[in-house]
């Protein structure tokens, strides 16, 4: 079935069977906080470009969600910025205490926030308990009534209301953004 066309549901789902222990936890975290969500399931999404048709789909905005640290690897961010803006280190290094932003590497990405490449999710800083990433987010994305996430695995992709993310996800994994204005 094409991801147009694939079903919507309410919330988690029905059944655990096939569903990874991190997915399930990210279930379990909106649902604690009493956050409504919908849920579309598809093929592996590994890069944003791929995931157009689902932020179609569930009515999202697209958002990138890049993993980054500094030069000296002992400073790590998670940035969230707007799909059809392009990543320019130079401006995001601009406006946070911190020079030359690479990519971090994969490790890194596995130990703090319990992912891997192609599912990075703001979802995943529920794993980053001793707060080794500084969430990052344009200011855009604060003008979207929804936000689309993975639930910290790219086969599955949701929507939930971007004042649920502020106010009750963040607070409640204890990350405090730092809102940015990119240009773009």
């Amino acid at each position: 079935m094409d991801i147009l066309h694939a079903p919507i549901y309410e919330g988690r789902p029905q059944t655990e069977t096939g569903r990874l222990e991190k997915e399930l936890r990210a279930y379990d975290l909106l649902d604690s906080l009493g956050i409504t969500y919908q849920r579309i399931d598809h093929q592996a999404l590994p890069t944003i470009e791929a995931c157009h048709d689902v932020d179609k789909r569930l009515d999202t905005h697209v958002c990138k969600n890049l993993f980054l640290c500094n030069a000296q690897k002992n400073k790590f961010f998670l940035l969230m910025m707007p799909g059809e803006k392009k990543f320019q280190t130079k401006a995001v290094s601009k406006q946070i205490p911190s020079a030359r932003l690479s990519f971090a590497p994969e490790e890194y990405l596995e130990q703090f926030l319990g992912l891997t490449p192609g599912s990075v999710s703001v979802l995943g800083l529920m794993n980053d308990t001793d707060l080794h990433v500084q969430l990052l987010m344009d200011e855009d994305l604060l003008k979207e009534e929804y936000i689309g996430c993975h639930p910290c695995i790219n086969t599955s992709s949701l929507r939930l209301s971007t004042r649920d993310l502020i106010d009750k996800v963040l607070p409640a994994i204890e990350h405090t953004p730092i809102y940015l204005k990119l240009p773009g």
